[in-house]
């Protein structure tokens, strides 16, 4: 009999983690998903210097958006607070205009007419965009969250610390599967052609590329994703920082104007920034919240 109490003990512990994991995922927050803790790579050594160096980070479990943000829950969120968008207070902010390949400031561009007063209005199923960092955070605080981290971020997108050398959240290096894209990037030649052949020449509706094995959507393209911290060198890090007026808050993710022979943000350890009242037409964000007693 004593040979098999270590196939029961076995058991007993799968099917107790199993019950947790079910018990987890069913009280995660509306719209949320766990994300399992776990150690992870965070970094590449392969394209651009400040992704670098790769190193392991531990991250503890909590729970993200399955997508970015979108203009509807932003909208509820002006409507109940009357909160007023740094591009608002500033009367305008930044359009790529894509016939000339320049960035512009735009007078009356902001979250509700992401390209200006003449552009399309914004669509209630996409991600909002002309959102500062400081106005991210002020949707986070009022949705009871906060702005994940470039650490937990990029852990999410490497499906929990699973994916450790494909350049993509869906595990592979390749942006199309079966004949289709798998994000909203740029093709063609960035900055004056794209041939939107993945169906969408600015955002596209949330999870319209489907979704990550963990059940995120768009974590690769559409939009840059605000990030807690400050965007400053891995490797120094663990140094103290004081911020300067040019200092900038991390981005994440990529967006549908990155170009592979450009920026190539879409890869999961793609990084970018800006400082923190910076709006711009392909950044938005996601919340993350804390697990009780994690």
């Amino acid at each position: 009999m004593k040979k098999f109490i270590p196939i029961i003990t076995a058991l007993i512990i799968t099917a107790t983690l199993f019950s947790s994991f079910v018990s987890s995922t069913e009280s995660s927050p509306e719209g949320m998903v766990v994300i399992s803790g776990g150690t992870s790579l965070i970094g590449s050594n392969e394209v651009f210097e400040q992704e670098g160096p790769v190193h392991e980070k531990v991250t503890k479990s909590f729970y993200m958006d399955i997508h970015p943000v979108t203009v509807a829950q932003f909208r509820t969120f002006v409507q109940e607070t009357a909160y007023e968008t740094d591009a608002e207070k500033f009367g305008n902010a930044g359009v790529f205009q894509m016939e000339i390949g320049q960035w512009t400031l735009v007078a009356g561009a902001n979250w509700m007419f992401p390209q200006g007063p003449k552009g399309a209005n914004a669509k209630d199923n996409h991600p909002v965009t002309q959102v500062s960092w400081n106005d991210a955070k002020a949707y986070c605080k009022w949705a009871g969250k906060r702005l994940p981290t470039e650490q937990e971020w990029e852990h999410a997108a490497r499906n929990g610390g699973l994916i450790k050398t494909a350049k993509y959240p869906w595990g592979s290096d390749t942006l199309m599967k079966d004949g289709k894209y798998q994000a909203n990037v740029w093709q063609g030649a960035f900055p004056l052609y794209n041939s939107v052949k993945d169906g969408y020449k600015y955002t596209s509706p949330v999870g319209a590329f489907g979704e990550s094995p963990l059940g995120l959507e768009d974590m690769a393209g559409n939009v840059w994703e605000w990030c807690e911290n400050w965007k400053i060198p891995y490797d120094q890090s663990s140094e103290p920082f004081v911020p300067k007026a040019e200092s900038e808050k991390a981005q994440r993710g990529g967006s549908y104007l990155c170009d592979p022979m450009v920026c190539h943000g879409y890869r999961v350890s793609g990084r970018s920034g800006s400082t923190p009242e910076t709006s711009l037409m392909h950044v938005g964000f996601r919340c993350v919240k804390d697990i009780p007693n994690n």
